[in-house]
């Protein structure tokens, strides 16, 4: 198959992304379609991205000194009451059990949407003193949430996620958690999944049900929207109140715990592809890659080709490197192609050629350069490689995204800032009204608080600003 045909199957990039994203994710066989509406089957090669993500973050919280554990997926509905703002916030996406067993429940129960309540109730068991301060727990779990606009990775009814709950004696030390793992979040974007993040506080109008505050990881997507890729929450006592999780204090008395949760989703596979994919399909940062070099080989039925790209095989699973030994029938051509589409960040050529001179051709899948390189040291060389890839793809997308961030001073700047595919630093007087005039005109939000930066007047109101505002289009 040629390569134009092959590249065929997938939308232009730049005249149709949201196709574009959906014929990736299906052609390359990440995820298929679930047969209940909204739902998807996360077939391996997808899956083997989200046990990376996993185990990479999992170092992260346990460092941090969290312990995973697992709570139930059904939670009484009584639970969602306890705290007004959390209920009301989430109601509209709740699925309930109403009947098990072929009997009708004496209570509803929610399939979890999040677990804040839940865990709420089993802090409220656990807690009784001061020295058992802080909790730190994490888990990895499935979600439901009823969404009306599906797209896989992005936004589905049920979806896997992490989500870490921990509970202080005092708001300063659940505060200072809220920041640490948005820090975490951070590090683990740029430098796992070579995404350049913007972090910050989010609005009240955008901020988790039930939170004081909520810090939101923003990611730029190739199409200039806005990804929420990661949120942390400081919970105050809320939650803790809610659920009587209080605890007796060194001066005897009995006190409610401060908590704090975070999370992150599947959804990030989604940044992966819409971050770094181009017009030949996906492109994955080295340390996400379940294959990180694929082995080619070329005229595979003359003497020593085989044993030659074996050779090569052993040395770099040696090296500690994810590498496939593509022996099958298919011509070099189309395996070229069937890589490409799925971002294998390597890709090794090998024939008698090469043997014959003490090369191997490598093409990195983000540049599509190729080089040729000494046999002997390959596996150091590919090593180095990988990390050179890392790092220019994360420097690619950070001055891709720098070179489309503007200002602007009214709305209709706002508009043509977004229309134009960018994100959008504006100032804001802190009025719902003005927030809600931004989306409605510009189908824009407020994704988080521009840090450090001071505006002289709301773009909308030009009134006095009291804060900056990025504002973007966002799925």
């Amino acid at each position: 198959m040629g390569k134009e045909n092959f590249v065929e199957q997938i939308a232009d990039i730049e005249k149709d992304f949201p196709q574009w994203y959906t014929d990736v994710v299906i052609k390359t066989k990440l995820v298929d379609y679930g047969p209940v509406k909204g739902t998807m089957v996360i077939r391996p090669y997808g899956y083997a991205v989200w046990e990376i993500i996993q185990a990479e973050l999992n170092k992260r919280f346990k460092s941090c000194g969290y312990e995973n554990a697992y709570f139930p997926l059904l939670i009484p509905m009584s639970f969602f009451t306890k705290e007004a703002e959390h209920v009301e916030g989430f109601a509209p996406e709740v699925a309930v059990v109403t009947h098990a067993g072929g009997e009708e429940l004496s209570e509803p129960l929610a399939i979890r949407p999040t677990s804040e309540t839940i865990i709420g109730n089993m802090y409220s068991k656990w807690l009784q003193s001061y020295r058992e301060l802080p909790i730190k727990i994490n888990q990895w779990a499935n979600v439901m949430r009823w969404e009306k606009t599906t797209r896989p990775f992005l936004r589905t009814s049920e979806f896997l996620w992490h989500e870490g709950h921990s509970a202080f004696a005092t708001a300063e030390e659940a505060e200072a958690e809220t920041m640490k793992m948005l820090d975490v979040y951070k590090e683990f974007a740029e430098n796992v999944l070579a995404i350049p993040v913007i972090c910050g506080r989010k609005t009240e109008k955008e901020k988790f049900a039930g939170a004081v505050a909520t810090y939101g990881m923003e990611a730029m997507m190739k199409d200039g929207k806005s990804l929420q890729s990661g949120t942390t929450h400081f919970l105050g006592q809320n939650f803790a109140k809610a659920f009587d999780i209080k605890f007796l204090d060194k001066d005897g008395a009995q006190k409610y715990a401060h908590t704090m949760s975070f999370g992150v989703s599947t959804r990030l596979i989604g940044a992966l592809i819409m971050a770094h994919g181009d017009g030949r399909g996906l492109v994955l940062p080295p340390p996400v890659a379940p294959v990180q070099a694929v082995i080619i080989p070329i005229a595979a039925k003359k003497g020593g080709v085989v044993e030659a790209c074996q050779a090569v095989k052993e040395k770099l699973e040696k090296a500690g490197v994810r590498v496939k030994f593509d022996d099958t029938d298919s011509s070099p051509g189309w395996k070229f192609n069937e890589w490409e589409m799925k971002g294998v960040p390597l890709r090794i050529e090998l024939g008698p050629r090469d043997i014959e001179e003490g090369k191997a051709l490598i093409c990195r899948r983000d540049t599509l350069e190729k080089t040729a390189y000494p046999l002997d040291g390959l596996d150091k060389t590919v090593k180095q490689l990988l990390e050179v890839v890392r790092k220019d793809m994360l420097e690619t997308a950070r001055k891709r995204r720098d070179g489309r961030i503007v200002y602007a001073d009214d709305l209709d700047g706002i508009l043509n800032g977004v229309e134009s595919g960018n994100f959008v630093k504006a100032g804001w007087c802190g009025c719902r009204a003005c927030e809600d005039e931004v989306k409605a005109k510009t189908a824009a939000t407020a994704r988080v608080f521009a840090e450090g930066e001071t505006s002289k007047k709301c773009a909308v109101c030009g009134k006095k600003a009291e804060h900056t505002v990025i504002f973007a289009r966002a799925y």
